[in-house]
Protein backbone atom coordinates (compact mmCIF):
# COMPACT_ATOMS: atom_id res chain seq x y z
CA UNK A 1 0.00 0.00 0.00
CA UNK A 2 2.87 2.41 0.83
CA UNK A 3 4.47 1.66 -2.53
CA UNK A 4 1.21 2.49 -4.28
CA UNK A 5 0.96 5.80 -2.41
CA UNK A 6 4.53 6.75 -3.41
CA UNK A 7 3.80 5.79 -7.02
CA UNK A 8 0.62 7.90 -7.03
CA UNK A 9 2.53 10.87 -5.58
CA UNK A 10 5.22 10.51 -8.24
CA UNK A 11 2.61 10.40 -11.00
CA UNK A 12 0.91 13.47 -9.51
CA UNK A 13 4.24 15.33 -9.43
CA UNK A 14 4.94 14.47 -13.05
CA UNK A 15 1.42 15.52 -14.04
CA UNK A 16 1.78 18.83 -12.20
CA UNK A 17 5.16 19.51 -13.84
CA UNK A 18 3.73 18.72 -17.26
CA UNK A 19 0.78 21.04 -16.58
CA UNK A 20 3.13 23.89 -15.58
CA UNK A 21 5.22 23.33 -18.71
CA UNK A 22 2.13 23.43 -20.92
CA UNK A 23 1.04 26.61 -19.16
CA UNK A 24 4.38 28.28 -19.85
CA UNK A 25 4.27 27.18 -23.48
CA UNK A 26 0.80 28.66 -23.80
CA UNK A 27 2.19 31.96 -22.53
CA UNK A 28 4.36 32.17 -25.64
CA UNK A 29 1.23 32.25 -27.79
CA UNK A 30 -0.73 34.78 -25.74
CA UNK A 31 1.96 37.23 -24.55
CA UNK A 32 3.92 39.41 -26.96
CA UNK A 33 1.44 39.27 -29.83
CA UNK A 34 2.39 42.85 -30.75
CA UNK A 35 5.39 45.14 -30.39
CA UNK A 36 3.48 47.54 -28.15
CA UNK A 37 4.81 47.92 -24.60
CA UNK A 38 1.47 48.63 -22.96
CA UNK A 39 -0.34 45.80 -24.69
CA UNK A 40 2.42 43.29 -23.91
CA UNK A 41 2.32 44.25 -20.22
CA UNK A 42 -1.47 43.87 -20.17
CA UNK A 43 -1.22 40.45 -21.84
CA UNK A 44 1.13 39.31 -19.07
CA UNK A 45 -1.27 40.48 -16.36
CA UNK A 46 -4.32 38.96 -18.07
CA UNK A 47 -2.59 35.63 -18.63
CA UNK A 48 -1.95 35.08 -14.91
CA UNK A 49 -5.48 35.94 -13.75
CA UNK A 50 -7.28 33.86 -12.62
CA UNK A 51 -5.22 30.71 -13.27
CA UNK A 52 -2.24 31.67 -11.11
CA UNK A 53 -3.45 34.69 -9.13
CA UNK A 54 -6.56 36.66 -8.24
CA UNK A 55 -4.88 39.95 -9.06
CA UNK A 56 -1.79 41.03 -11.01
CA UNK A 57 -0.06 44.31 -11.78
CA UNK A 58 2.86 45.11 -14.08
CA UNK A 59 5.11 48.16 -13.59
CA UNK A 60 7.80 49.22 -16.05
CA UNK A 61 10.73 51.53 -15.51
CA UNK A 62 9.93 55.06 -16.59
CA UNK A 63 13.25 55.21 -18.44
CA UNK A 64 12.15 52.27 -20.59
CA UNK A 65 8.94 54.04 -21.53
CA UNK A 66 10.93 57.16 -22.46
CA UNK A 67 13.07 55.25 -24.93
CA UNK A 68 15.96 54.39 -22.61
CA UNK A 69 17.59 51.04 -22.11
CA UNK A 70 16.50 50.26 -18.59
CA UNK A 71 18.68 49.47 -15.56
CA UNK A 72 21.71 47.39 -16.52
CA UNK A 73 23.91 48.16 -13.50
CA UNK A 74 21.56 47.70 -10.54
CA UNK A 75 22.07 48.67 -6.93
CA UNK A 76 21.81 52.43 -7.57
CA UNK A 77 18.64 53.14 -5.65
CA UNK A 78 14.94 52.68 -6.29
CA UNK A 79 14.22 53.15 -10.00
CA UNK A 80 11.26 55.27 -11.04
CA UNK A 81 8.45 53.06 -12.32
CA UNK A 82 5.09 53.57 -13.96
CA UNK A 83 1.99 51.36 -13.73
CA UNK A 84 1.35 49.70 -17.09
CA UNK A 85 -1.23 46.95 -16.54
CA UNK A 86 -3.68 45.66 -13.92
CA UNK A 87 -5.89 42.56 -13.98
CA UNK A 88 -8.14 41.26 -11.16
CA UNK A 89 -11.01 38.86 -10.67
CA UNK A 90 -14.48 40.33 -10.27
CA UNK A 91 -14.59 40.15 -6.48
CA UNK A 92 -11.50 42.37 -6.25
CA UNK A 93 -12.68 45.07 -8.66
CA UNK A 94 -13.02 47.62 -5.87
CA UNK A 95 -9.32 47.53 -4.97
CA UNK A 96 -7.27 50.66 -5.69
CA UNK A 97 -3.97 49.81 -7.38
CA UNK A 98 -1.77 52.49 -8.95
CA UNK A 99 -3.68 53.90 -11.96
CA UNK A 100 -2.35 52.63 -15.27
CA UNK A 101 -0.09 55.25 -16.85
CA UNK A 102 0.76 56.97 -13.54
CA UNK A 103 4.02 56.85 -11.63
CA UNK A 104 3.88 54.21 -8.91
CA UNK A 105 3.74 55.28 -5.26
CA UNK A 106 7.03 55.25 -3.35
CA UNK A 107 6.16 56.91 -0.03
CA UNK A 108 5.44 56.69 2.82
CA UNK A 109 6.15 52.97 3.29
CA UNK A 110 8.86 51.05 1.40
CA UNK A 111 7.20 48.55 -0.90
CA UNK A 112 8.10 44.93 -1.41
CA UNK A 113 8.06 45.51 -5.14
CA UNK A 114 10.93 47.99 -4.75
CA UNK A 115 12.90 45.44 -2.79
CA UNK A 116 12.35 43.16 -5.74
CA UNK A 117 13.60 45.85 -8.15
CA UNK A 118 16.69 46.90 -6.21
CA UNK A 119 17.81 43.35 -5.36
CA UNK A 120 16.64 41.92 -8.70
CA UNK A 121 15.28 38.95 -6.77
CA UNK A 122 11.68 37.74 -6.31
CA UNK A 123 9.80 38.42 -3.08
CA UNK A 124 7.34 35.97 -1.49
CA UNK A 125 4.94 36.71 1.35
CA UNK A 126 3.01 33.47 1.75
CA UNK A 127 0.75 34.76 4.52
CA UNK A 128 0.37 38.56 4.78
CA UNK A 129 0.56 39.84 8.35
CA UNK A 130 -1.67 42.79 9.37
CA UNK A 131 1.30 45.20 9.39
CA UNK A 132 2.48 44.15 5.91
CA UNK A 133 -0.43 45.42 3.81
CA UNK A 134 0.92 48.96 3.60
CA UNK A 135 4.17 47.55 2.20
CA UNK A 136 2.16 46.02 -0.63
CA UNK A 137 -0.64 48.48 -1.41
CA UNK A 138 0.06 51.92 -2.95
CA UNK A 139 -1.77 53.82 -0.18
CA UNK A 140 -3.15 53.27 3.35
CA UNK A 141 -6.69 53.27 1.97
CA UNK A 142 -5.75 50.65 -0.64
CA UNK A 143 -4.14 48.60 2.14
CA UNK A 144 -7.38 48.62 4.16
CA UNK A 145 -9.36 47.56 1.08
CA UNK A 146 -6.99 44.66 0.47
CA UNK A 147 -7.31 43.47 4.05
CA UNK A 148 -11.11 43.70 4.00
CA UNK A 149 -11.26 41.85 0.66
CA UNK A 150 -9.43 38.85 2.12
CA UNK A 151 -6.16 39.25 0.19
CA UNK A 152 -3.79 36.98 2.10
CA UNK A 153 -0.82 36.08 -0.10
CA UNK A 154 1.62 38.13 -2.22
CA UNK A 155 4.64 37.74 -4.46
CA UNK A 156 6.66 40.00 -6.79
CA UNK A 157 9.12 39.05 -9.52
CA UNK A 158 11.51 41.27 -11.53
CA UNK A 159 11.28 41.58 -15.31
CA UNK A 160 14.83 41.07 -16.59
CA UNK A 161 15.81 40.42 -20.20
CA UNK A 162 19.34 40.26 -21.62
CA UNK A 163 20.74 41.47 -18.30
CA UNK A 164 18.58 44.62 -18.30
CA UNK A 165 15.98 45.33 -15.61
CA UNK A 166 12.76 46.49 -17.25
CA UNK A 167 10.27 46.47 -14.38
CA UNK A 168 8.40 44.11 -12.06
CA UNK A 169 5.17 42.13 -11.81
CA UNK A 170 3.37 41.41 -8.55
CA UNK A 171 0.52 39.02 -7.75
CA UNK A 172 -2.02 38.47 -4.96
CA UNK A 173 -4.38 35.73 -3.86
CA UNK A 174 -7.54 36.19 -1.82
CA UNK A 175 -10.40 34.32 -0.16
CA UNK A 176 -10.21 30.55 0.19
CA UNK A 177 -7.50 30.12 -2.42
CA UNK A 178 -4.26 28.51 -1.12
CA UNK A 179 -1.33 30.80 -0.37
CA UNK A 180 1.55 31.18 -2.80
CA UNK A 181 4.30 28.60 -2.40
CA UNK A 182 7.96 28.61 -3.45
CA UNK A 183 6.88 26.48 -6.42
CA UNK A 184 4.42 29.21 -7.46
CA UNK A 185 7.17 31.79 -7.08
CA UNK A 186 9.53 29.80 -9.31
CA UNK A 187 6.79 29.40 -11.90
CA UNK A 188 6.02 33.14 -11.81
CA UNK A 189 9.71 33.99 -12.17
CA UNK A 190 9.99 31.70 -15.18
CA UNK A 191 6.93 33.32 -16.72
CA UNK A 192 8.33 36.80 -15.99
CA UNK A 193 11.62 35.92 -17.69
CA UNK A 194 9.74 34.82 -20.80
CA UNK A 195 7.51 37.90 -20.80
CA UNK A 196 10.48 40.21 -20.21
CA UNK A 197 11.98 39.15 -23.53
CA UNK A 198 8.76 40.15 -25.29
CA UNK A 199 8.71 43.47 -23.43
CA UNK A 200 12.35 44.09 -24.34
CA UNK A 201 11.61 43.37 -27.99
CA UNK A 202 8.79 45.90 -27.86
CA UNK A 203 11.15 48.39 -26.20
CA UNK A 204 13.80 47.93 -28.90
CA UNK A 205 11.28 48.24 -31.72
CA UNK A 206 9.71 51.32 -30.12
CA UNK A 207 13.12 52.93 -29.75
CA UNK A 208 14.01 52.12 -33.37
CA UNK A 209 10.70 53.53 -34.57
CA UNK A 210 11.16 56.69 -32.52
CA UNK A 211 14.67 57.16 -33.92
CA UNK A 212 13.53 56.77 -37.52
CA UNK A 213 10.45 58.97 -37.03
CA UNK A 214 12.59 61.68 -35.41
CA UNK A 215 15.04 61.56 -38.31
CA UNK A 216 12.20 61.48 -40.82
CA UNK A 217 10.49 64.51 -39.32
CA UNK A 218 13.78 66.40 -39.09
CA UNK A 219 14.29 65.91 -42.84
CA UNK A 220 10.82 67.15 -43.75
CA UNK A 221 9.79 70.84 -43.99
CA UNK A 222 8.91 72.32 -40.60
CA UNK A 223 6.98 75.31 -41.89
CA UNK A 224 5.30 76.10 -45.17
CA UNK A 225 6.88 78.96 -47.14
CA UNK A 226 4.89 81.87 -48.50
CA UNK A 227 3.17 80.71 -51.67
CA UNK A 228 1.26 83.44 -53.55
CA UNK A 229 -1.88 82.19 -55.18
CA UNK A 230 -1.53 78.75 -53.60
CA UNK A 231 -2.63 77.64 -50.15
CA UNK A 232 -0.93 74.50 -48.92
CA UNK A 233 -1.62 71.99 -46.13
CA UNK A 234 0.50 68.93 -45.41
CA UNK A 235 0.50 65.86 -43.20
CA UNK A 236 3.02 63.13 -42.41
CA UNK A 237 1.78 60.01 -40.60
CA UNK A 238 4.40 57.43 -39.59
CA UNK A 239 3.61 53.73 -39.66
CA UNK A 240 2.59 51.99 -36.46
CA UNK A 241 4.98 49.14 -37.22
CA UNK A 242 8.59 50.34 -36.74
CA UNK A 243 9.67 48.33 -39.78
CA UNK A 244 7.34 50.46 -41.93
CA UNK A 245 8.75 53.87 -41.00
CA UNK A 246 11.00 55.90 -43.26
CA UNK A 247 11.25 56.93 -46.89
CA UNK A 248 8.26 59.23 -47.57
CA UNK A 249 8.82 62.92 -48.13
CA UNK A 250 7.27 66.11 -49.45
CA UNK A 251 8.47 69.61 -50.14
CA UNK A 252 7.07 73.03 -51.00
CA UNK A 253 9.52 75.29 -52.84
CA UNK A 254 8.78 78.93 -53.73
CA UNK A 255 9.94 79.88 -57.23
CA UNK A 256 10.35 83.19 -59.05
CA UNK A 257 7.32 84.98 -60.51
CA UNK A 258 5.16 83.75 -57.64
CA UNK A 259 5.22 80.15 -58.81
CA UNK A 260 5.38 77.22 -56.36
CA UNK A 261 6.82 73.73 -56.74
CA UNK A 262 5.21 70.79 -54.92
CA UNK A 263 7.06 67.51 -54.52
CA UNK A 264 5.96 64.19 -53.02
CA UNK A 265 8.17 61.10 -53.04
CA UNK A 266 8.48 57.62 -51.56
CA UNK A 267 11.68 55.60 -51.26
CA UNK A 268 10.99 51.90 -51.81
CA UNK A 269 12.29 50.72 -48.46
CA UNK A 270 12.01 51.44 -44.75
CA UNK A 271 14.15 52.20 -41.75
CA UNK A 272 17.18 54.44 -41.32
CA UNK A 273 18.59 53.67 -44.77
CA UNK A 274 15.37 54.73 -46.48
CA UNK A 275 15.13 57.89 -44.37
CA UNK A 276 18.72 58.80 -45.24
CA UNK A 277 18.07 58.22 -48.95
CA UNK A 278 14.94 60.32 -48.70
CA UNK A 279 16.94 63.17 -47.18
CA UNK A 280 19.48 63.05 -50.00
CA UNK A 281 16.89 62.98 -52.75
CA UNK A 282 14.91 65.79 -51.16
CA UNK A 283 18.05 67.96 -50.93
CA UNK A 284 18.88 67.33 -54.59
CA UNK A 285 15.28 68.03 -55.68
CA UNK A 286 15.14 71.24 -53.67
CA UNK A 287 18.44 72.42 -55.17
CA UNK A 288 17.30 71.66 -58.71
CA UNK A 289 13.97 73.38 -58.20
CA UNK A 290 15.77 76.39 -56.75
CA UNK A 291 17.53 76.64 -60.10
CA UNK A 292 14.06 76.90 -61.67
CA UNK A 293 14.40 73.69 -63.65
CA UNK A 294 11.25 72.19 -65.19
CA UNK A 295 9.63 69.25 -63.32
CA UNK A 296 10.49 66.67 -65.98
CA UNK A 297 14.15 67.73 -65.98
CA UNK A 298 14.22 67.66 -62.18
CA UNK A 299 13.08 64.02 -62.25
CA UNK A 300 15.71 63.15 -64.86
CA UNK A 301 18.45 64.62 -62.67
CA UNK A 302 17.01 62.89 -59.62
CA UNK A 303 17.16 59.57 -61.49
CA UNK A 304 20.87 60.09 -62.05
CA UNK A 305 21.36 61.02 -58.39
CA UNK A 306 19.43 57.92 -57.22
CA UNK A 307 21.62 55.68 -59.38
CA UNK A 308 24.72 57.13 -57.72
CA UNK A 309 23.56 56.23 -54.19
CA UNK A 310 25.45 53.38 -52.55
CA UNK A 311 22.23 51.91 -51.13
CA UNK A 312 21.02 51.06 -54.66
CA UNK A 313 17.48 52.11 -53.78
CA UNK A 314 14.72 53.37 -56.05
CA UNK A 315 11.95 55.84 -55.32
CA UNK A 316 8.77 57.19 -56.81
CA UNK A 317 8.26 60.93 -57.11
CA UNK A 318 5.69 63.41 -58.34
CA UNK A 319 6.65 67.01 -59.08
CA UNK A 320 4.19 69.83 -59.84
CA UNK A 321 4.80 73.53 -60.48
CA UNK A 322 1.91 75.97 -60.09
CA UNK A 323 1.85 79.27 -62.00
CA UNK A 324 -0.82 81.55 -60.48
CA UNK A 325 -0.57 84.01 -63.38
CA UNK A 326 -1.64 81.29 -65.80
CA UNK A 327 -3.68 79.21 -63.35
CA UNK A 328 -1.86 76.03 -64.45
CA UNK A 329 0.00 73.07 -62.96
CA UNK A 330 2.90 71.53 -64.84
CA UNK A 331 3.34 67.95 -63.60
CA UNK A 332 5.75 65.07 -64.13
CA UNK A 333 5.74 61.67 -62.44
CA UNK A 334 8.39 59.04 -61.78
CA UNK A 335 6.28 55.95 -61.12
CA UNK A 336 4.12 57.74 -58.56
CA UNK A 337 0.39 57.36 -57.93
CA UNK A 338 -1.76 59.87 -59.86
CA UNK A 339 -2.65 63.16 -58.16
CA UNK A 340 -6.26 63.81 -57.28
CA UNK A 341 -7.90 67.04 -58.47
CA UNK A 342 -10.87 68.11 -56.36
CA UNK A 343 -13.09 70.77 -57.89
CA UNK A 344 -14.56 73.69 -55.98
CA UNK A 345 -17.86 71.76 -55.80
CA UNK A 346 -16.15 68.77 -54.21
CA UNK A 347 -16.13 66.53 -57.30
CA UNK A 348 -12.81 64.58 -57.43
CA UNK A 349 -11.01 63.07 -60.41
CA UNK A 350 -7.57 61.58 -60.95
CA UNK A 351 -5.30 63.54 -63.27
CA UNK A 352 -3.86 61.71 -66.26
CA UNK A 353 -0.09 62.08 -65.72
CA UNK A 354 2.25 59.67 -67.56
CA UNK A 355 3.71 57.63 -64.67
CA UNK A 356 7.25 57.17 -66.00
CA UNK A 357 9.80 54.89 -64.35
CA UNK A 358 10.83 55.16 -60.67
CA UNK A 359 13.93 57.17 -59.82
CA UNK A 360 17.01 55.00 -59.99
CA UNK A 361 15.59 52.68 -62.64
CA UNK A 362 17.55 54.43 -65.38
CA UNK A 363 14.59 54.87 -67.75
CA UNK A 364 14.30 58.50 -68.83
CA UNK A 365 13.03 60.99 -70.04
CA UNK A 366 9.81 61.86 -68.24
CA UNK A 367 6.77 63.26 -70.04
CA UNK A 368 5.21 66.39 -68.50
CA UNK A 369 1.62 67.55 -68.71
CA UNK A 370 0.22 71.04 -68.20
CA UNK A 371 -3.30 71.38 -66.83
CA UNK A 372 -5.31 74.51 -66.22
CA UNK A 373 -7.22 74.38 -62.94
CA UNK A 374 -10.08 76.62 -61.81
CA UNK A 375 -9.73 78.77 -58.72
CA UNK A 376 -10.52 77.06 -55.41
CA UNK A 377 -9.75 73.66 -56.93
CA UNK A 378 -7.52 71.46 -54.79
CA UNK A 379 -4.69 69.22 -55.89
CA UNK A 380 -4.00 66.27 -53.57
CA UNK A 381 -0.60 64.61 -53.75
CA UNK A 382 0.02 61.56 -51.55
CA UNK A 383 2.18 58.47 -51.06
CA UNK A 384 0.96 54.90 -51.30
CA UNK A 385 0.82 54.52 -47.51
CA UNK A 386 -2.50 56.37 -47.64
CA UNK A 387 -4.12 53.76 -49.87
CA UNK A 388 -1.99 50.62 -49.45
CA UNK A 389 -3.85 47.53 -48.28
CA UNK A 390 -2.92 43.91 -47.63
CA UNK A 391 -6.33 42.73 -48.76
CA UNK A 392 -7.41 44.96 -51.69
CA UNK A 393 -5.73 45.91 -54.95
CA UNK A 394 -4.54 49.44 -55.60
CA UNK A 395 -7.37 50.30 -57.98
CA UNK A 396 -9.94 49.46 -55.31
CA UNK A 397 -8.13 51.59 -52.77
CA UNK A 398 -7.82 54.52 -55.19
CA UNK A 399 -11.57 54.31 -55.74
CA UNK A 400 -12.06 54.48 -51.97
CA UNK A 401 -9.83 57.54 -51.79
CA UNK A 402 -11.84 59.29 -54.49
CA UNK A 403 -15.09 58.59 -52.66
CA UNK A 404 -13.58 59.62 -49.31
CA UNK A 405 -12.82 63.15 -50.53
CA UNK A 406 -16.04 63.61 -52.49
CA UNK A 407 -18.43 66.22 -51.12
CA UNK A 408 -18.27 69.72 -49.66
CA UNK A 409 -14.70 70.92 -49.23
CA UNK A 410 -13.53 70.94 -45.60
CA UNK A 411 -11.23 73.60 -44.21
CA UNK A 412 -7.85 73.32 -45.90
CA UNK A 413 -6.14 72.46 -42.62
CA UNK A 414 -8.49 69.47 -42.25
CA UNK A 415 -8.26 68.27 -45.84
CA UNK A 416 -5.25 65.99 -45.19
CA UNK A 417 -7.13 63.79 -42.70
CA UNK A 418 -9.16 61.82 -45.31
CA UNK A 419 -11.35 60.27 -42.57
CA UNK A 420 -13.10 57.84 -44.91
CA UNK A 421 -9.92 55.87 -45.65
CA UNK A 422 -9.22 52.67 -43.75
CA UNK A 423 -5.64 52.28 -42.64
CA UNK A 424 -4.82 48.89 -44.10
CA UNK A 425 -7.95 47.31 -45.43
CA UNK A 426 -9.65 46.91 -42.06
CA UNK A 427 -6.99 45.81 -39.57
CA UNK A 428 -6.77 49.32 -38.14
CA UNK A 429 -2.97 49.62 -37.96
CA UNK A 430 -1.01 51.61 -40.54
CA UNK A 431 1.88 49.49 -41.82
CA UNK A 432 3.46 52.11 -44.09
CA UNK A 433 4.22 55.82 -43.91
CA UNK A 434 1.75 58.22 -45.47
CA UNK A 435 2.30 61.74 -46.76
CA UNK A 436 -0.59 63.94 -47.89
CA UNK A 437 -0.06 67.34 -49.52
CA UNK A 438 -3.11 69.41 -50.49
CA UNK A 439 -2.81 72.68 -52.42
CA UNK A 440 -5.74 74.99 -53.16
CA UNK A 441 -5.31 77.02 -56.34
CA UNK A 442 -5.95 80.73 -56.38
CA UNK A 443 -4.80 83.72 -58.30
CA UNK A 444 -2.65 86.71 -57.51
CA UNK A 445 -4.37 89.24 -55.33
CA UNK A 446 -5.27 92.42 -57.18
CA UNK A 447 -2.20 94.58 -57.62
CA UNK A 448 0.38 91.87 -56.92
CA UNK A 449 1.43 91.43 -60.58
CA UNK A 450 2.26 93.85 -63.37
CA UNK A 451 2.85 92.58 -66.94
CA UNK A 452 3.65 94.61 -70.04
CA UNK A 453 5.06 93.86 -73.47
CA UNK A 454 8.31 95.58 -74.43
CA UNK A 455 9.47 96.80 -77.85
CA UNK A 456 12.20 94.67 -79.40
CA UNK A 457 14.38 97.64 -80.45
CA UNK A 458 16.73 99.98 -78.61
CA UNK A 459 13.88 101.89 -76.96
CA UNK A 460 13.06 98.86 -74.76
CA UNK A 461 15.39 99.84 -71.90
CA UNK A 462 13.92 103.31 -71.52
CA UNK A 463 10.38 102.00 -71.73
CA UNK A 464 11.17 99.33 -69.10
CA UNK A 465 12.61 101.94 -66.72
CA UNK A 466 9.55 104.15 -67.16
CA UNK A 467 7.16 101.27 -66.45
CA UNK A 468 9.15 100.17 -63.41
CA UNK A 469 9.22 103.66 -61.88
CA UNK A 470 5.49 104.21 -62.40
CA UNK A 471 4.51 100.82 -60.99
CA UNK A 472 6.75 100.97 -57.94
CA UNK A 473 5.42 104.43 -57.10
CA UNK A 474 1.87 103.07 -57.35
CA UNK A 475 2.92 100.24 -54.99
CA UNK A 476 4.44 102.78 -52.57
CA UNK A 477 7.90 101.32 -52.97
CA UNK A 478 9.93 104.42 -53.91
CA UNK A 479 13.01 103.14 -52.08
CA UNK A 480 13.36 100.31 -54.63
CA UNK A 481 13.05 102.46 -57.74
CA UNK A 482 16.72 103.26 -58.34
CA UNK A 483 18.01 99.70 -57.91
CA UNK A 484 15.14 98.20 -59.90
CA UNK A 485 15.67 100.62 -62.79
CA UNK A 486 19.32 99.58 -62.92
CA UNK A 487 18.43 95.88 -62.75
CA UNK A 488 15.79 96.08 -65.48
CA UNK A 489 18.19 98.03 -67.71
CA UNK A 490 20.75 95.24 -67.44
CA UNK A 491 18.14 92.53 -68.07
CA UNK A 492 16.79 94.30 -71.14
CA UNK A 493 20.34 94.96 -72.36
CA UNK A 494 21.18 91.26 -72.15
CA UNK A 495 17.97 90.41 -74.00
CA UNK A 496 18.83 92.85 -76.78
CA UNK A 497 22.39 91.59 -77.08
CA UNK A 498 21.96 87.82 -76.67
CA UNK A 499 18.25 87.04 -76.88
CA UNK A 500 16.98 88.70 -80.04
CA UNK A 501 15.24 91.44 -78.07
CA UNK A 502 12.94 91.43 -75.02
CA UNK A 503 9.40 90.13 -75.14
CA UNK A 504 7.75 90.90 -71.83
CA UNK A 505 8.39 92.67 -68.53
CA UNK A 506 6.83 91.19 -65.40
CA UNK A 507 6.87 92.62 -61.87
CA UNK A 508 5.61 90.49 -58.97
CA UNK A 509 5.14 91.93 -55.49
CA UNK A 510 4.68 89.52 -52.60
CA UNK A 511 7.11 88.95 -49.75
CA UNK A 512 9.75 90.17 -52.21
CA UNK A 513 9.81 92.19 -55.39
CA UNK A 514 10.65 90.11 -58.45
CA UNK A 515 11.45 91.68 -61.82
CA UNK A 516 11.83 89.46 -64.88
CA UNK A 517 12.37 89.91 -68.58
CA UNK A 518 11.65 87.23 -71.19
CA UNK A 519 13.22 86.81 -74.62
CA UNK A 520 13.57 84.18 -77.39
CA UNK A 521 17.26 83.41 -76.92
CA UNK A 522 18.20 79.82 -76.01
CA UNK A 523 21.37 80.51 -73.98
CA UNK A 524 21.10 81.06 -70.23
CA UNK A 525 23.24 83.94 -68.91
CA UNK A 526 26.22 83.33 -66.65
CA UNK A 527 28.44 85.64 -64.64
CA UNK A 528 31.72 86.15 -66.48
CA UNK A 529 35.01 87.38 -65.10
CA UNK A 530 35.47 90.75 -66.80
CA UNK A 531 39.06 92.15 -67.01
CA UNK A 532 39.66 95.71 -65.89
CA UNK A 533 40.16 96.84 -69.49
CA UNK A 534 36.77 95.51 -70.63
CA UNK A 535 33.97 98.01 -71.21
CA UNK A 536 31.17 95.54 -70.44
CA UNK A 537 30.46 92.13 -68.93
CA UNK A 538 29.70 93.39 -65.42
CA UNK A 539 25.91 93.59 -65.62
CA UNK A 540 25.18 90.28 -63.90
CA UNK A 541 27.85 91.04 -61.30
CA UNK A 542 25.95 94.21 -60.39
CA UNK A 543 22.65 92.33 -60.24
CA UNK A 544 24.27 89.67 -58.07
CA UNK A 545 25.48 92.34 -55.61
CA UNK A 546 22.32 94.45 -55.56
CA UNK A 547 19.67 91.71 -55.38
CA UNK A 548 18.88 88.98 -52.91
CA UNK A 549 19.07 86.38 -55.66
CA UNK A 550 18.74 86.08 -59.42
CA UNK A 551 18.40 83.31 -61.96
CA UNK A 552 17.11 82.19 -65.32
CA UNK A 553 15.01 79.38 -66.74
CA UNK A 554 14.08 78.12 -70.15
CA UNK A 555 10.57 78.44 -71.53
CA UNK A 556 8.94 76.82 -74.59
CA UNK A 557 9.69 80.00 -76.58
CA UNK A 558 13.06 81.02 -75.10
CA UNK A 559 14.02 81.98 -71.57
CA UNK A 560 13.24 84.23 -68.61
CA UNK A 561 15.87 86.07 -66.53
CA UNK A 562 14.74 87.32 -63.12
CA UNK A 563 16.02 89.06 -60.00
CA UNK A 564 14.54 89.48 -56.51
CA UNK A 565 14.87 92.20 -53.88
CA UNK A 566 13.69 92.25 -50.27
CA UNK A 567 10.86 94.60 -49.41
CA UNK A 568 11.46 96.58 -46.22
CA UNK A 569 9.14 95.55 -43.40
CA UNK A 570 8.36 92.14 -44.96
CA UNK A 571 9.56 88.97 -43.21
CA UNK A 572 12.08 87.05 -45.24
CA UNK A 573 11.22 83.47 -46.12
Amino acid sequence: MRVLRHAAAAVGSVTAARSRLEWLNEAGDLIGTTLDLGRTAQELADFTVPRMADGAAVDLLDSVLRGGEGDRVGGVGVPLTRAMAVSVVDRLRHLEPDPVGELTTVQPTPKYVYQCLTARRPVLVSRIAPDQYESIAPSPRAARLMRRSGVHSYMAVPLIARGVLLGAADFVRAGGRPSFTPTDLALAWELASKAAVYIDNARLYSRERETVVTLQRALLPRTAPSTPGLYVASSYRPAVDPSGVGGDWFDVVPLPSGRTALVVGDVMGHGLAAAATMGRLRSVARTLLGLDIAPERVLARLDLAARDLEEDQVATCLCAVYDPAEGTFRLASAGHLPPLLIGATGEPSFMDVPPGAPLGAGVIPYDPVTARVPERSRLMLYTDGLVKSRSDDIETQLGRLREAVRGPLPALADSCAVPGMRLDGGAGRRFDDAVVLVAEAGAFAEGEMFVRSLPSDGSAAGEARRLVRAQLESWSLPELVDVTELVVSELVGNALRYGGGPNQLRLVRHDRLCVEVSDTGPDLPQIQHAPLSAEGGRGLQLINMLCRRWGSCRTPTGKVVWAEQDIAGTAAT
